[in-house]
């Protein structure tokens, strides 16, 4: 079997040798991969690209499925996690289609009484929110501590003289 010629890739492993390349590639095919040209894809949407569409699911009441491009664990855990917590939510969980794909699918059914995409924009809305008041906490903490550094560096150099 004849490894694959490297060119045939839409990466680089600059760290890797020709020659153990071709044995990591052997029996690859590259149209198996969807892998990115650049590393800034996996996050950044193309142009015309929407972040989060909604499907509404046909096989239970009051369910949408929800796709995230460009997202992974970290979002749909946390996403999940606090729509579980929600009064109207019956069931809501997450999962990634392909790892080589970042595409996150959310799966949200309600009671009834709000719409699945009513639900997630507020656990959205909340979610920003609790968000901006960690990075206020912390970024008063980050200056308070700097502050106080300086102060005692101060000290020690007038208990120098």
């Amino acid at each position: 079997m004849n490894a694959p010629d490297r060119s045939c890739f839409s990466f680089h492993l600059p760290w890797l040798p020709q020659h153990q390349l071709s044995v990591v590639m052997a029996g690859c095919n590259a149209r198996h991969f969807n892998l990115q040209d650049t590393p800034f894809e996996l996050f950044l949407l193309s142009e015309g690209e929407k972040k989060i569409e909604e499907k509404v699911y046909s096989g239970m009441s009051n369910t949408s499925d929800f796709i995230l491009n460009k997202e992974d664990h970290t979002l749909g855990n946390l996403l999940s996690e606090h729509l579980k917590l929600h009064p109207n939510v019956y069931m809501a969980g997450y999962k990634l289609g392909h790892p080589n794909v970042p595409q996150l699918f959310i799966r949200l059914q309600t009671d009834g009484t709000k719409t699945p995409r009513e639900v997630f924009c507020a656990v959205c809305e909340k979610l920003i929110n609790q968000l901006e008041s960690l990075h206020q906490e912390f970024t008063r903490e980050w200056e308070l501590r700097r502050i106080t550094n300086v102060g005692e560096q101060g000290n020690m150099q007038t208990n120098a003289h």
